[in-house]
């Protein structure tokens, strides 16, 4: 009698899901960064000098007596510093979120996988985080070399920018991920948010000499908040600690509720998929 062997099962060990998933995302994104790292790296630079020699050079020169007590220079570089990391925030969490989703839907694919939207989202804003502190380190760095900083608590200002550029990463990744039919929403964000946002958020003048109707844009812009707060890092600026700390707390708040926001978001639109 011819014995038969009993059947064999194929086993295989289920890879290990990531305690950090969310820096898979960081890393793809850091890999898809090699495609073009010398325009972004040309940018870092180039950037801060235009803007130095247009502003504390070419403008400056006009505004001799300076401002607050310091030269130009010195008043609006902080602000340069926080508007660095708010272009970071503009091209990274715009189109590369909408791409992501629609036109190029790499974050559906990747939620296919052991991906939650939430680690894409913080992985994308982990990413986002890092090319700021980049930039706006590169930032600094030619400030110094223009004799704009004050201060030995100046490098601090490195991050309030950072935290002041994810304030708004946050929101804008959060309200990019609700946008399935592409009307243009996105220049119109840049057009009708951004554009204000620098213009009337102190970055290089004075808020008090605008009409308290237009102030009102400066104190719920995160940009006023991180220019400001940076001016009391970067030259010593006299304000009240409680006024700094309301800084700290805004800027904090806008990253969380912009964070919770997006979460939702990004589940919502993931799930529909």
């Amino acid at each position: 009698m011819t014995q038969t062997s009993p059947p064999t099962t194929v086993t295989g060990t289920i890879p290990a899901i990531p305690r950090f998933r969310f820096w898979l995302v960081t890393e793809r994104k850091i890999r898809a960064l090699r495609g073009y790292w010398s325009s972004a790296l040309i940018t870092s630079f180039g950037n801060p000098l235009v803007y130095l020699l247009a502003l504390g050079v070419g403008l400056g020169s006009l505004v001799p007596a300076g401002v607050d007590g310091v030269p130009y220079l010195v008043f609006v570089a902080p602000a340069l510093l926080a508007m660095a990391a708010v272009f970071v925030a503009n091209e990274e969490s715009t189109y590369p979120v909408l791409v992501g989703f629609k036109y190029r839907p790499i974050f559906v694919a990747m939620h296919q996988t052991s991906l939650r939207g939430r680690d894409i989202l913080v992985g994308n804003m982990v990413f986002v985080a890092m090319r700021m502190i980049v930039t706006v380190g590169i930032y600094f760095f030619v400030i110094v070399l223009f004799g704009g900083v004050q201060a030995a608590t100046a490098p601090l200002a490195i991050l309030v920018a950072a935290m002041t550029g994810l304030a708004i990463a946050a929101a804008v990744s959060a309200y990019a991920a609700t946008i399935t039919v592409d009307r243009g929403q996105l220049p119109m964000l840049f057009r009708l948010v951004f554009m204000p946002l620098f213009l009337f958020s102190g970055t290089f003048f004075p808020l008090e000499i605008l009409p308290t109707g237009l102030q009102i844009i400066g104190w719920v812009s995160p940009l006023w908040h991180g220019a400001q707060w940076g001016r009391v890092l970067t030259y010593g600026l006299v304000e009240p600690w409680w006024l700094t700390l309301i800084h700290f707390c805004y800027l904090a708040l806008w990253i969380v509720v912009g964070l919770a926001f997006g979460v939702k978001t990004f589940d919502r639109r993931l799930e529909g998929n």
